[in-house]
């Protein structure tokens, strides 16, 4: 049996109050960072180690009881084993070593435990790993604390202390990926998402698909069962790297030999060479190896600039045949969004319009002379208009997914730092490779001769003159229903600051966002090609920490965008953003169903079935939460409505009843 620790050596931590647990009683107490089984029996005090040895089973949840013998015993609830109640002792036939007591004082005031000092703290596996992290430039992890990432978590502890990261608790381990996939987008940087074993760690999978496939770095952190318990039967085991194989462009186990500095560096550099998800598996039982020495990876001397640029005679083919179009368009897409500066100035020089796609929306204000508005299903007949009447395409960091409609049949140059993207799905005229910004700069310092082309000016002024009059008729629409989308997106245009974060959700909300909202220079973030309803609110999230943990988005409004059916799916995070006091307006468009869904039941002249959603009071739900809910039912009231809520600091949720056919 484990000696008792000596009174004269001890820290006394006052554990209960007098008289507690009642006599013939156990419980669990807490003193310092050690967890105890506290006794009363007999008239006497005990504490001792709540860990039984068979499986770790919380003794403090147990029972005293008679055994066969007439003796009172301390009965572990997980699997029986007993102990003497006041001494710790088995009563034979297992571990006889018997538990860890420390001694116990009442006083007037109530229970005390002594312990001896905390002892230093000694460097672990995670430790090394959270080390490398932050030296890698880690700022934030979200995530949820559970039993088989105990020590991790305790790594990130120790880092938060030390002012080297922030850690956001979440409600939902999806919240936690989509949070980091929003807080990815919008910095480039990577962001950490934090589960336990089993259902934790799948429930990250949706977010960190929506991060690959849009190409976010994202690191994800999945704690897993003790190694000794790998099989298809132990709780909450199931195959994490097979389940993580398709997803995770990195995808390691951290076990007993490791070299955790360099495993997890790889890990980092992946997520941002890559642009692409990270996965590190971490068995419990790895997790807290000492590791005193252990050196922690650094990123000098393994990442080198991306400006690679295109070889001299393709920079003059491509200026070549813009030069010799009367009428280009350039169709920007997300992955230009680092070199907008030089994309305008091209499209400046060229007299033509910017399209762009949903995804790269606001990467040009619509109040910009060249700017065309959105190209594609989430788009404005401005950019249709401009794309059927071109001579050539310039298509400057685009994917051509079918969502944007790219007309194959123009001719096309396309420009892209990804080879894999370069005439993807069909043959273009000429794909050139390179880094945008830099291969841009490089066509410009060519000085392209311009021939006759037509300047395109005039007629960009004039089809938003007719689509905005077309816009304009459409405020007037009212059915008795409720508000339509057309006059929240004009309130929202009129009152969102120009530098706003604005993550959008998936559904009819998005469609609207797209078609009405005139960016002016916001960045918005959303779910591209992926799709995935739910990512608004946790993808505000993510940005309203991109706010705190950057200068350069320091102070930066965050306003986000869904329908009810896109909230309601991590409804609960907004305790999240109230516990963190994280500033976001937060826009839902409430009209009691999946209204896309819906559109497309009908489209396909399906009988429309189980679209409805029965919601609460919004809202109210909000102010319940702690934060501030505010309900709009008349058109006239929304842009004092959002003002309002745009300058209160804090989250604020406004529930504007919308008319689902008003679109």
């Amino acid at each position: 049996m484990t000696e008792p620790v000596s009174k004269d050596a001890v820290e006394w931590h006052r554990v209960a109050a007098a008289e507690q647990p009642p006599e013939g009683r156990v419980t669990t107490v807490t003193a310092g960072r050690k967890t105890l089984a506290l006794v009363h029996f007999d008239g006497q005090y005990a504490a001792m180690d709540n860990r039984c040895p068979h499986q770790g089973g919380p003794l403090g949840e147990g029972s005293i009881e008679k055994g066969k013998d007439g003796a009172c015993w301390l009965r572990c609830p997980w699997h029986g084993w007993d102990f003497d109640p006041l001494t710790g002792k088995p009563p034979g036939g297992h571990e006889d070593s018997g538990q860890e007591m420390f001694p116990v004082e009442t006083r007037s005031d109530g229970v005390y435990v002594g312990l001896p000092p905390q002892p230093l703290h000694i460097r672990t596996s995670t430790d090394v790993v959270a080390e490398t992290m932050v030296n890698w430039g880690l700022k934030r992890v979200f995530g949820m604390v559970g039993h088989s990432n105990l020590g991790l978590a305790d790594a990130f502890r120790v880092q938060e202390e030390a002012g080297n990261i922030s850690y956001i608790g979440i409600r939902h381990e999806g919240a936690a990926s989509f949070a980091c996939s929003g807080y990815a987008k919008l910095t480039g940087k990577p962001a950490a998402c934090l589960s336990i074993a089993g259902p934790g760690a799948t429930n990250l999978m949706t977010g960190l698909w929506d991060a690959k496939v849009d190409r976010a770095p994202v690191i994800a952190c999945a704690g897993q069962v003790q190694v000794q318990v790998f099989s298809p039967f132990a709780f909450q085991d199931i195959d994490l790297h097979s389940a993580f194989a398709p997803v995770g462009k990195f995808n390691q186990l951290v076990l007993h030999a490791s070299d955790y500095g360099e495993v997890t560096s790889l890990a980092m550099k992946t997520a941002l060479v890559e642009r692409d998800v990270s996965v590190m598996i971490f068995p419990d039982d790895a997790q807290t190896l000492p590791a005193p020495d252990a050196e922690a990876g650094k990123p000098d001397g393994r990442i080198v600039s991306a400006r690679m640029a295109p070889p001299g005679g393709v920079i003059e083919a491509a200026n070549k045949k813009i030069s010799g179009a009367k009428r280009p368009v350039i169709i920007v897409g997300y992955g230009a969004r680092d070199s907008m500066a030089d994309v305008t100035a091209l499209a400046e020089g060229l007299k033509c319009p910017v399209l762009t796609t949903f995804k790269a929306k606001g990467q040009i204000p619509d109040t910009h002379p060249n700017a065309g508005g959105v190209l594609g299903r989430s788009g404005t007949p401005i950019a249709s208009w401009f794309m059927n009447e071109c001579d050539l395409i310039v298509a400057i960091g685009a994917s051509f997914s079918h969502h944007t409609g790219i007309e194959p049949s123009k001719p096309i140059v396309q420009i892209d730092f990804d080879r894999m993207h370069l005439g993807k799905s069909h043959a273009v005229a000429l794909p050139v490779w390179g880094e945008i910004g830099e291969t841009l700069r490089l066509m410009k310092n060519a000085k392209p001769a311009r021939s006759d082309g037509v300047d395109q000016l005039k007629e960009i002024a004039e089809r938003w003159a007719i689509w905005r009059r077309e816009k304009q008729r459409r405020l007037e629409d009212d059915r008795g229903n409720g508000i339509n989308a057309a006059s929240l997106f004009a309130a929202m245009t009129k009152v969102v600051p120009p530098d706003a974060i604005m993550p959008v959700d998936v559904g009819n909300n998005t469609y609207s966002f797209g078609r009405y909202f005139e960016p002016c220079g916001q960045r918005v973030l959303m779910s591209g090609y992926l799709g995935s309803i739910g990512f608004g609110f946790p993808a505000a999230m993510g940005a309203w920490a991109a706010t705190q943990d950057f200068e350069e988005y320091r102070g930066r409004k965050v306003v986000s965008v869904s329908g009810d059916g896109g909230f309601g799916q991590y409804a609960m995070e907004f305790t999240t953003a109230v516990k963190y006091e994280m500033d976001i307006t937060h826009v839902l468009m409430h009209n009691g169903q999946l209204g896309k869904i819906t559109k497309e039941q009908r489209a396909g002249e399906w009988p429309v079935w189980q679209t409805s959603l029965r919601n609460p009071g919004f809202a109210d739900f909000a102010d319940s939460c702690g934060g501030k809910g505010i309900r709009v039912t008349d058109k006239a009231d929304l842009v004092e409505t959002l003002r309002a809520a745009i300058a209160h600091k804090g989250p604020v949720l406004v529930e504007v009843m919308t008319d689902a056919e008003l679109v």
